[in-house]
Order: structure tokens, then sequence, then C-alpha cells
């Protein structure tokens, strides 16, 4: 048997280079399989008793409601998610509240394999990597990649991104849903309305389904219900482990006056009080709008000189997750599954290019998942070793904003005065995301 990488002998006396083993099909799969059957054994406890894990009991919860009392939230009443996020929580409550761990597990590995069959499907080199990179991210983030709604947007984002040039309409659908279901993905549109170049058939998809979940929930009699997800954020404090609140959470563990982390019952989430801590939610209420605004002014900068461009989509989605992560008041640890799928279609796109911010986002799910759920209690305590982790997390996560955002101007002065060189790069990076081609 011959070395990987070494030439073998075929029919004809004739050599081809050996397939190295990250780029056969056949490992990705079973890495997929192993993967998610580890998965399926940690939690087989809980999957046997019919108890949930994570979040799945508040989402149980609001099923049980709405099929039995008639209490549907985001129709009925407000809620903290778009209305989009029914649809996953009641079809993991079809067979009752008994096999809910079951099903959700069963949707997310659908999904996540989807998305790895999607990533390796052009059969390159970056695909693999890419494929094995996510699939090393959701290992990193699973306790939350397996428990939240994040788990189920993620590998949606992942496809749509990947199609959104050869089938457009179909990655439209894809964004919109997942925006529906969690309101991060928006963002991906955003980037891709100004740096893509089949922008109108993914609008045209994306604005179909708004206005069919509008409509429907307009014949529900829900309507003044369908944006209170917007206002119930608003009423939240500085989260524990939000970037903006490690000041705060400082100034709890060294024993500042009038400073202490407290539980919000009403939202299940630990929450930082402190002198300022008020001024702090109001100017994060500007600062999160202030900075998408100026990412997108940003792009549409670089869209002149550039025009519709790979690396500019990429880019672009990129700084704007991030951003939305950097200057969000909340904190969750699910929120880290919001820039997984961009990285990993940029590591399929072009990996030396990506390969800092993958290894910076493999670095941040690390200390995340180390975060929560390893060292949550005793951060929660005023442990400084973990409020050290926190910090050096927070920290990174601005390191990755930075780096998106020097992309982006360095992608304008690369195509400054581009050459027929560049532009044949710029088609070949196009090809290998599915950033070319018909619609099929």
């Amino acid at each position: 048997m011959s070395a990987v990488g070494e030439s073998v002998e075929v029919d004809g006396g004739g050599l081809r280079p050996s397939v190295p083993w990250f780029e056969q099909r056949r490992n990705v799969l079973s890495a997929f399989v192993g993967l998610h059957a580890i998965f399926l054994v940690a939690l087989g406890p809980t999957i046997l008793t019919g108890s949930v894990l994570g979040d799945l009991p508040l989402y149980r919860t609001w099923a049980i409601d709405a099929l039995n009392y008639g209490q549907w939230p985001g129709i009925s009443e407000s809620w903290v998610y778009p209305v989009g996020a029914l649809a996953p929580i009641l079809a993991a409550a079809i067979a009752g509240p008994l096999f809910f761990q079951l099903i959700w597990f069963v949707i997310i590995t659908a999904l996540n394999g989807w998305s790895v069959l999607v990533l390796i499907r052009g059969e390159s080199s970056a695909g693999y990597r890419a494929a094995w990179w996510w699939m090393l991210f959701l290992l990193l983030m699973s306790p939350v990649a397996l428990l939240r709604l994040e788990g189920l947007t993620a590998p949606l984002v992942v496809v749509g991104l990947i199609w959104l040039a050869r089938r457009p309409l179909i990655a439209g659908v894809l964004l919109a849903l997942a925006a529906w279901i969690k309101v991060w993905p928006a963002a991906v549109v955003l980037a891709a309305t100004i740096g893509h170049r089949r922008r109108w058939p993914m609008l045209a998809a994306a604005a179909g389904v708004t206005a069919g979940i509008v409509a429907t929930v307009a014949a529900l009699g829900g309507l003044r219900f369908v944006a209170g997800f917007v206002t119930t954020q608003a009423q939240r404090g500085l989260q524990l482990e939000a970037p903006v609140t490690t000041p705060w959470l400082w100034m709890a563990d060294l024993g500042a006056p009038n400073t202490y982390v407290w539980q919000n019952n009403l939202l299940s989430t630990e929450e930082v009080s402190g002198p300022g801590d008020s001024v702090a939610v109001t100017v994060m209420g500007f600062a999160m709008p202030i900075a998408l605004a100026l990412i997108l002014v940003l792009m549409l900068w670089v869209h002149r000189t550039v025009g519709a461009h790979p690396g500019l989509a990429l880019l672009g989605s990129l700084a704007l997750v991030t951003a939305l992560v950097a200057f969000n008041k909340v904190g969750s640890p699910q929120y880290i599954l919001w820039i997984g799928p961009v990285v990993a279609v940029g590591v399929m796109a072009d990996p030396p290019g990506w390969r800092v911010p993958s290894r910076l986002l493999l670095a941040i799910a690390g200390l995340t998942t180390l975060i929560f759920p390893i060292l949550y209690m005793p951060l929660v305590g005023g442990d400084m070793a973990a409020a050290t982790v926190l910090t050096v997390r927070n920290a990174l996560l601005l390191v990755l904003l930075g780096w998106a955002i020097a992309g982006l101007i360095a992608l304008r002065k690369s195509q400054r005065g581009s050459s027929a060189t560049s532009a044949d790069s710029s088609r070949a990076s196009d090809a290998r995301v599915g950033f070319a081609g018909s619609d099929t």
C-alpha cells in the first residue's frame, strides 16, 4: 500500500497521485457518523428517561402549552424568538414530550449531515478541509450546538451560503427560514445583498418566505406579536458573558460596592449590575446598529472597487455576524455558532486566506465551552480564573472582528486596477464555493 501523497499505478501503466486520507469521502462520512454516535451516547440516558437538557426544557414547555392549551408563542402572546422558531420546536414534540430530546437530536443530525455533504460535494481539497473544520467546530460547541436553536440555523446558513449563486432561490429560502428562527442570519442576507452578484433571486425568495410567514401569523390573529422578539430583547440587562459586561464582571469579582451578579428568573439568565450599568445598556442599544451601519458603509465603499466579489460577501458576513456578538449586551454561548458557518464557507473558498479566522474561532469555541458549562458556576461565584478565561475569549472576539474589517480594506486595495489574472482567480474561488454558475 502506498503512503499518502505517493503515486499509485493504475490500469494502462499510468500513475496518478493517491488521495490524501482526509480527502476521502468515506473517511469524512465515517467521522461524521462517529461524532454523532458519540453525541447520541452522551445523550442516551437523557433520551431513555424521556428527559431534556439545555434549553430544551423551555422549548418543550412552549410546545406543550401551544398544543394542549392554545398558548402559541409569537401568535397569541409576545415571544423572545421570531415566530419561525415554533416550527422545529413543534416538530420535536410530534411524538409527545417523552421523545422530544430524541427527535430534536435527529433533526440536528440530519441538518449537520446535509451541511457536511454540501461542503464535500465538489470533491475539492478545500471542501474537505472545510468539512473537517466544521465537524471540529461542532464538537467544540456541542454543549450548545445540540441543545439550542442555533444548532438548527447554523447548518442551514452553511448550505445557504454555498448555494447562493448556483441555487440563489433555494439559498434565499434557507437563509430567510433561518432568520425567522433566530435573527442573526439576516446579517448574512445583508452582506450577500451588497457583495453577491445573484442577489435579486435570493432577495425575492427571502421576501416571499417573509411575506408568507407574516401573512400566516396575521391570519391567525397574531400580527401585533410578529415583531415582539425585538422589544423583548430590549428589556434585557448586561448578561454575564457579553464582552461589554467584562468591566462590571471584574468589579463584582474584586468586591466593588453595589456591583454583583444576579439571576434574571424571567429570562433564566445571569446578569451583572453595578454603577453605570443602565448607561451601558442604553449605549449598547445604539452601538450595535451604528457598528452594523459602519460595516455596511465599508462594504459599499469596497464594492465600488471590487464589484460583486465572493470575498466581499464572505468577509462582510463575518464582520456583520461577529459585530452582532461583540456589541451585544447578551452574551449567550450559542452566539459563537453564528460565526462558524461563515468561517466554514470561508475555509472552503480560500483555505490559506482564512487560516487566521479559522484558528481564532476554534480557540474562541474551545474557551466558550470551557466557560459554559465547565466553569460557569465558578464564574457566577466570582472565581477570577474563570473571569480571566472569559476575558480572553471576549478579547479574541474583538480580534476576529478586527481581522474581518482589515480583510475588507485589504480586499479593496488588492483589487484596485485588477488584472485578468485576479479576475481568473476570483472566478476560480467563485466556482469552488458555488458562487458562480447557473441557477439549477
